[in-house]
């Protein structure tokens, strides 16, 4: 792997736009994840490509696990700091937690192709960012994608809801800040404060918490 300043070189797992294209491009939320999901995230559709090239290459999609954290009528909500990596997400509130797929550390068990290795992938880069030390729920509920402006135009999430079972859940990273679980209605009420993904989740929130069964998104029957 090659070094820029010194500094490793980070791959990032992208799927071609063109695919996308293909399988129905769609902006906003979609929940059809078993259409979308195994084609995006096995060979030979994806691919890890130098991040500093796909942050500005709308030719590929960066898979970004977007995690959602709902206590009863409340969802887990935070600022992004002032030294966030995504400059342009800085200072943004968000109600969704996740980031890149690195090759460096996760391409060996994800393209095994089997849904608890992407599982183990999506916590590591939660677990960089929250404390949650009780047992989590998780369910895939969405895939989002938003063309509207330059982030989201490299960028393509999967959404997941955590059900958490009681109200314990921390900040373990020092770029995030104003972080709490906060009433639903309160965070709509501040809708425009947030990035535009949460915005996208928040708009459709009653859906994303609806109860669903929870399934593999790898699973083609799903």
């Amino acid at each position: 792997m090659s070094t820029t300043n010194n500094k490793m070189a980070e791959y990032v797992l992208c799927f071609p736009s063109a695919l996308f294209d293909e399988l129905g491009r769609f902006q906003g939320i979609c929940t059809d994840v078993g259409r979308y999901f195994p084609r995006i995230v096995t060979r030979p559709n994806c691919m890890y490509v130098l991040r500093e090239r796909a942050e500005e290459d709308p030719q590929y999609k960066q898979v970004i696990p977007y995690v959602l954290f709902a206590y009863g009528d409340s969802l887990f909500s935070y600022r992004r700091g002032k030294r966030g990596s995504e400059g342009r997400l800085r200072e943004k509130y968000s109600v969704g937690i996740g980031g890149h797929i690195e090759e460096e550390r996760d391409s060996t068990p994800l393209l095994a192709q089997a849904d608890a290795d992407y599982e183990a992938a999506m916590w590591r880069e939660v677990d960089e960012e929250v404390n949650v030390t009780q047992q989590r729920t998780e369910t895939c509920v969405a895939l989002l994608n938003d063309d509207s402006n330059e982030v989201g135009q490299v960028h393509f999430g999967v959404v997941h809801l955590v059900r958490l079972g009681e109200p314990e859940i921390a900040k373990d990273e020092s770029v995030i800040t104003d972080a709490a679980l906060r009433p639903i209605s309160d965070i709509l009420a501040d809708r425009e404060k947030y990035e535009t993904w949460s915005q996208l989740c928040l708009d459709e929130i009653e859906a994303l918490l609806a109860p669903t069964a929870s399934t593999s998104p790898l699973d083609p029957n799903v």
